[in-house]
This record gives C-alpha cells, sequence and structure tokens, in this order.
C-alpha cells in the first residue's frame, strides 16, 4: 500500500530551496528567492509542502497580507508535481492552510486564479468554498510560462472566509439550485471540431434588469428555485486555447464583460457545475445571502 501524502510547513532554508525546484519543474520560471520565502515565514506567511515519504510533491506559499483595515492571509503560490495531478494534494494543502491560518488567528485567505481554468475553479468554490469575489483584468501582465503565455493574465481574486458559517456550515440551497436554461448568462454551441463557442449576442442591459428583478425574489424567498445565475466556460481550457487561440481569446473577453457585470451587481461565483457537454457552468448567488 502506498504511504500517505503528509501535509507539513516548511521553515528552513533547505526545505524552501525544495520548493523551489518544485518552481522550476511546474512553470518553467524562475522561482520565488528562498530569502523572500523565508522572511515570509517568519513575518506571519505560512509555506506548506505535501510530501510522498521524502520527496516534496506539492507546496503552498502564502504571506500576510492588509488591505482597507482588513488583515489576510495571502495565499500567493501553488504548485503540484505533474505525476502527483489529480490526486486530491491541492485539496490537503488548502485544508491544512485553513486549520494553521485559523492557529494563527486569521478568518480569511485570500489567492487569485484564471477564471476559465474549470479544475481551479471546481477545487476553489465548490469544494472549499471559497467565492469568487473580484475580477482583475491582465493581473500580472504578459505572462510567458506554458499556462499562460498568449492571452491577457485576467484573475478571479477568491476569498475563503474560513471561520464562517458559509464555509463551515450547512449551504443546502446553493447545492440544490437547478441549472434553468432561463438563468444562463449567455449562450454557447459546439463547433464542427467540437469546441465550445459563446455566442456574440450579450446585452448586459437585459442582465441587469433581470438580475435586479431576480435579487428582489430571492430577498422575499430564500427557498425559490430563482436563487442563481449560470456562466458557462470551456471543460479545459488548456486543450481549447492550443488547438484555437483566438477562440481562447474570445472566451477570455466575454467572461470578462459578464463577470465584472455580475460581480457589479452584488453578485459571487460559488460553485462549478461539471456537464458532459464540453462546458462547465459558474453559479452566481447574491453575495448578501451568504453567511460570511
Amino acid at each position: 500500500m502506498a504511504e500517505p501524502i503528509i501535509i507539513k510547513p516548511l521553515t528552513t532554508i533547505e526545505e524552501l530551496e525544495q520548493v523551489q525546484e518544485l518552481e522550476r519543474d511546474v512553470w518553467q520560471m524562475d522561482p520565488v528567492p528562498v530569502h523572500q520565502t523565508l522572511t515570509a515565514v517568519k513575518n506571519g506567511g505560512l509555506v506548506l509542502g505535501a510530501f510522498d515519504g521524502d520527496k516534496l510533491v506539492g507546496f503552498n506559499y502564502g504571506f500576510a497580507g492588509f488591505k482597507d483595515d482588513e488583515v489576510y492571509l495571502c495565499s500567493h503560490m501553488m504548485g503540484i508535481a505533474h505525476a502527483y495531478r489529480r490526486q486530491g494534494i491541492g485539496e490537503l494543502l488548502k485544508q491544512k492552510q485553513k486549520e494553521m491560518a485559523l492557529q494563527q488567528g486569521y478568518s480569511l485567505i485570500k489567492w487569485t486564479y484564471d477564471p476559465l481554468e474549470s479544475l481551479n475553479a471546481y477545487l476553489n468554490l465548490s469544494k472549499l468554498r471559497a467565492i469568487g469575489a473580484e475580477y482583475v483584468e491582465n493581473c500580472y501582465g504578459e505572462m510567458n510560462d506554458a499556462l499562460n503565455k498568449g492571452l491577457p493574465s485576467d484573475r478571479f481574486q477568491v476569498h475563503w472566509h474560513i471561520a464562517s458559517e458559509y464555509v463551515n456550515g450547512e449551504t443546502v440551497w446553493i447545492d440544490q439550485l437547478p441549472l434553468r436554461d432561463d438563468h444562463v448568462l449567455v449562450q454557447y454551441q459546439l463547433r464542427s471540431d467540437q469546441l465550445p463557442q459563446l455566442s456574440d449576442h450579450i446585452s448586459l442591459e437585459k442582465m441587469t434588469t433581470t438580475a435586479s428583478d431576480y435579487d428582489g425574489q430571492a430577498k422575499l424567498d430564500h427557498h425559490s428555485d430563482k436563487q442563481g445565475f449560470w456562466l458557462p466556460i470551456p471543460d479545459n481550457f488548456q486543450t481549447l486555447k492550443k488547438q484555437d487561440h483566438a477562440l481562447a481569446l474570445d472566451w477570455r473577453l466575454k467572461t470578462r464583460k459578464i463577470i465584472t457585470h455580475m460581480l457589479a451587481l452584488g453578485y459571487v461565483a460559488v460553485r462549478l457545475l461539471k456537464t458532459d457537454q464540453g462546458v462547465h457552468y459558474y453559479l452566481f448567488v447574491p453575495q448578501h445571502r451568504l453567511a460570511l
């Protein structure tokens, strides 16, 4: 029987040098200097490692953040060795991060991810119950690593309220919301090559009216089946980008427009629903309905 993956904090120079090697393997980029990660660990930050025996196969790096009179842990990087992906190691790292952050006095963790990466979205929203609360256009400028090269580096900033009822309690009403065609924010179709393409017909005015009307209904009836809006994204954005770069850019720009509009209305992304139709769906609900 294989040994279980062990998650533990990393605090020594030697351990943080192992993180650098994993960074190079994951992103083919220059790693974060050890003097930076070591200083972060000594000043409210947290670096966690996932070990298969003595081998480091995953890590998570975060440092102390502060904005608008609010202190939080800024979870900056998480990487998993290629041979160990899709084995739940990312979730193990995040749950350990939550545990240790609570011990250190944090109640909020923030990080960013590409909103078109469905694996990250499913982990962050559906499994961990973080919320997609902010959208940053071209967050890191032009990036040349394999995952990001050639597209604006747009990012969802997620807020993980680790001490909240929303994260730690029941969310049955959210998990039971049905995918309704009349609450899908934009339609898509599968092309002849089976790649999904969004419609060009996006009416923000209609979305504003619909969302505003709907929000009023939601406040009156907490058990209504009209509590969410849905947005499709590709089920595998990296594959789509490799096959048709122009189509990937089209997805980036159209979803950027829709997501920023929904956030401005007071909605946040709370789940990713998986389908076998070439797309998965974000679920947006009014933020005021969440026990944060």
